[in-house]
């Protein structure tokens, strides 16, 4: 496979794993730093801004649902603010965590910056581990 398209299945992947749907974006970051080690920092981006984008688009999906009833779980979500999303990288509460933080409205900057980082923490340790 061929470098481009090798980064497009990972953003892809990257992607659409942050979203509502399941994925594996970690398995496809791993494989291809085996495959291509000399793409190390530029996998580790596209699968961190792919990540990211779709953490945001779950903040989004937050943002628009109607505020008509309490969601469960905000307890730390309010307490604690943007920094909870340290922690969207975590399969199942990472994605609950983005939805809330859109739902709560809180600040649009901090909350991506905070995806963003925590995302690419857990991406550097797999590409770390990978080569």
């Amino acid at each position: 496979m061929n470098e481009t398209l090798s980064l497009g299945v990972l953003f892809a992947t990257s992607f659409l794993a942050a979203t509502l749907l399941p994925g594996g974006s970690e398995a496809v970051l791993f494989a291809m730093l085996k495959a291509q080690p000399q793409l190390f920092w530029t996998s580790l981006l596209v699968a961190t801004v792919g990540n990211t984008l779709g953490g945001i688009s779950t903040y989004v999906i937050g943002r628009i649902a109607p505020q008509r009833a309490e969601l469960k779980g905000l307890k730390h979500m309010r307490e604690y603010g943007a920094p909870v999303l340290l922690l969207s990288w975590v399969p199942i509460i990472g994605d609950a965590f983005c939805l809330a933080a859109g739902w709560l409205r809180l600040s649009p900057w901090r909350s991506g910056l905070f995806i963003a980082v925590g995302k690419f923490g857990r991406y550097l340790a797999i590409a770390a581990v990978a080569t």
